[in-house]
Formats: structure tokens, C-alpha cells, sequence
């Protein structure tokens, strides 16, 4: 993946989006040699629910608490739907 420094994103910033747009490869902005953010292309075609399901599925917490989620149903420390809506009072669906 190209990675450009902020800096020369700036100065460069309608050139860095046409060639993402034109290749539809991502670029990776770093700030003092960190990475900082991902410019990716979106597919015209994709509409606005498809693409807050793309932005939060990459989202660090989100990724973060579905790996804890997953871990914790592995330890078998879940619960079963019925099991919660009982708790709750509500009938299973």
C-alpha cells in the first residue's frame, strides 16, 4: 500500500484522491512517521447502508469489542437469546 506523509498530502491532495479513485488503491497517511488514517475509494454503486456497515466493520472499537465477543463465547462465559429474554421477562422470538 503507498503510504504519504501528511504534509505532502496537503500540498498534494486532489492528486492523492484522483490516483486513489483511478486505482482503487488504498493510501496510507502517516503524521511523523505513524499511521494516522486509510484514504480509500468507495464504489459509486454502494449506497449509504452499505457504507456505514463498511466504516464501522473497520472501526478499531468495534473490531476490538467483536474479537472480545469472541473470545468470550470460545470461554463459554455467553449466554443463550432465550436465557437473556427470560431475564428480561420477554418471550423468545
Amino acid at each position: 500500500m503507498p503510504t504519504i506523509g501528511i504534509r505532502e498530502l496537503s500540498r498534494d491532495i486532489s492528486e492523492v484522491i484522483a490516483e486513489v479513485e483511478r486505482t482503487g488503491r488504498p493510501v496510507l497517511v502517516t503524521r511523523d512517521g505513524q499511521p494516522v488514517v486509510v484514504l480509500y475509494a468507495i464504489d459509486y454503486a454502494i449506497d449509504a447502508d452499505d457504507l456505514e456497515d463498511f466504516v464501522l466493520s473497520h472501526a478499531p472499537e468495534f473490531v476490538r469489542d467483536r474479537a472480545e465477543a469472541k473470545d468470550a463465547l470460545r470461554r463459554g462465559e455467553t449466554q443463550s437469546l432465550d436465557a437473556v429474554l427470560r431475564e428480561l421477562g420477554d418471550e423468545a422470538p
